[in-house]
């Protein structure tokens, strides 16, 4: 089978997953291709991916004194309708190129307007379609993503969420599968796989990531505060933006590393803003975790509810956070033990689940295509 994935790049867990997911179907003898913008692009080309592609961006998520905002975000994706029609297009030429038997698009709607102007089945990786607040609150700009979004998934062929199944599921908060649609949407569980017994573990670092976008700086400048006044505590700090912060004795800052989990399995706990890939990280590695939660971005706001739920760790609002309240989190972070997870983990396979649904789905195409024939 030809596949091609296409990659959101806001942030660095769509890449990821989609990697993990690519090399295993590549190693089952079939021929992957990726396609990204911006962090996705730069992090699949870093991962040495032989068959990539650039394309156009859909959406542009910006924030400000270190968290995401919504009204900047909509301010710069106004062209949102227009940044979609290329990025159809751009898929679409690769499909017209490269005769793919499937399109699997992760959080990208181009995509799935090309593969059906091209009439290819496509498959759509999501791990919100359900757009709400804390305990459920809304507004009119959800409203509108959340009737957007579920007529628009209707298009796919079928939608894959990369987490467990129900009572585990991390971001249960954030998806909303409709009655009548059920046997579209499937849990295949993470895509990852590791060995546990390759990583040293230790309790020595607090691991602290928030990904790369420029706006979250700030963030990690309060974490060097609280460095410079705890010699006791040694933070481990990863950002992929383009300006580091600096170093010292207890704060170690690092750009793109090759391994991340080599730095996860010697942390106490791991500061995060809450993105589903990094906590799956975290429950797999048995960290507790204390997520720094941007106001205004729903997904991390219910998918910290969910974390919390299950006693795998803590969280603040990170608009109303001080220097004082962050260390005390740090304290109690420390103090959890979060339940072993790595059996949930090996009862699903989630490379072969999805890769399953993929080609099962690539197939039929090809079984078409030979009955017309």
């Amino acid at each position: 089978m030809k596949i091609l994935f296409v990659v959101c790049g806001e942030g660095l867990g769509h890449a990821s997953r989609c990697l993990h997911l690519g090399h295993y179907m590549q190693q089952q003898g079939h021929t992957v291709h990726f396609a990204g913008y911006g962090k996705s692009f730069d992090f699949m080309s870093q991962h040495g991916c032989t068959h990539i592609h650039r394309i156009h961006r859909e959406v542009w998520l910006e924030g400000t004194n270190g968290f995401f905002s919504l009204k900047k975000t909509l301010w710069y994706s106004k062209s949102i309708v227009f940044d979609m029609v290329r990025s159809a297009m751009s898929v679409r030429n690769l499909i017209r190129k490269y005769r793919f038997d499937c399109v699997v698009c992760d959080t990208m709607y181009g995509g799935v307007i090309a593969s059906r102007l091209r009439n290819v089945p496509v498959i759509f990786i999501t791990n919100q379609n359900h757009f709400n607040g804390h305990n459920g609150t809304t507004n009119p700009v959800w409203k509108s993503l959340n009737f957007l979004i579920q007529r628009y998934l209707r298009l796919a062929t079928h939608v894959i969420i990369p987490d467990y199944p129900a009572p585990d599921t991390v971001s249960e908060y954030n998806i909303l599968v409709p009655e009548n649609e059920r046997s579209r949407y499937s849990y295949t569980g993470p895509f990852y796989d590791f060995d546990p017994s390759r990583y040293t573990y230790s309790k020595k670092t607090i691991f602290t990531s928030f990904g790369g976008e420029p706006y979250k700086l700030p963030m990690y400048l309060m974490l060097k505060m609280i460095a410079d006044r705890r010699k006791d505590l040694f933070f481990d700090v990863f950002y992929t933006g383009p300006v580091l912060p600096e170093s010292s004795d207890n704060f170690e800052s690092h750009g793109y590393v090759p391994n991340l989990y080599e730095h996860l399995a010697e942390a106490k706990i791991a500061i995060v803003h809450g993105g589903l890939t990094t906590l799956h990280e975290a429950l797999l590695f048995e960290k507790p975790v204390l997520i720094i939660m941007d106001p205004d971005h729903p997904e991390q706001q219910n998918n910290a509810k969910k974390i919390v739920d299950m006693g795998a760790g803590t969280s603040v609002d990170g608009r109303r956070v001080t220097l004082d309240m962050l260390e005390k989190k740090i304290a109690e972070t420390m103090d959890i033990t979060p339940k072993p997870f790595r059996e949930v983990h090996a009862a699903i396979n989630g490379r072969k689940n999805a890769t399953d649904i993929i080609t099962a789905v690539a197939a039929r195409r090809q079984l078409n295509i030979r009955g017309k024939s």
